[in-house]
């Protein structure tokens, strides 16, 4: 579990996810708990809320397997709902059409850093 001091918090070096390849935590923020992910696309890394839009859920069914068998998409693991990995949009499964909550992320000097002041502002 990682306390967000700042507006930024570590996840990871790119270097150390897999393309593609993802990789989640917990993180505090305003005093509560958010469990996130972020998923790597090439040279582009997309940052989200680990909680399934149908059943509320995590989606990971082992630490950090977030990803179908492809690796085209995020799977659910209790439903095996399918979302695209640039978009967070289901394309398959009970809740096809709904979106997972997106987190903002970037990449600064090779690092992966997720990015909750802007997912809640004015919540520190």
């Amino acid at each position: 579990m990682t306390d967000i001091t700042r507006s930024r918090t570590v996840i990871c070096r790119l270097d150390e996810l897999d393309d593609p390849g993802s990789r989640g935590m917990t993180v505090t923020h305003g005093g509560q708990l958010h469990d996130v992910f972020v998923v790597r696309q090439g040279e582009q890394i997309f940052g989200y809320l680990n909680n399934c839009p149908h059943t509320g859920g995590p989606l990971d069914w082992v630490p950090d397997q977030f990803l179908s068998l492809d690796k085209g998409y995020v799977q659910c693991a209790t439903h095996d709902a399918l979302f695209q990995l640039h978009d967070g949009k289901c394309v398959a499964g009970p809740c096809k059409g709904d979106s997972l909550a997106a987190v903002p992320v970037s990449i600064e000097a090779g690092v992966v850093v997720v990015l909750m002041d802007r997912f809640f502002p004015g919540n520190k």
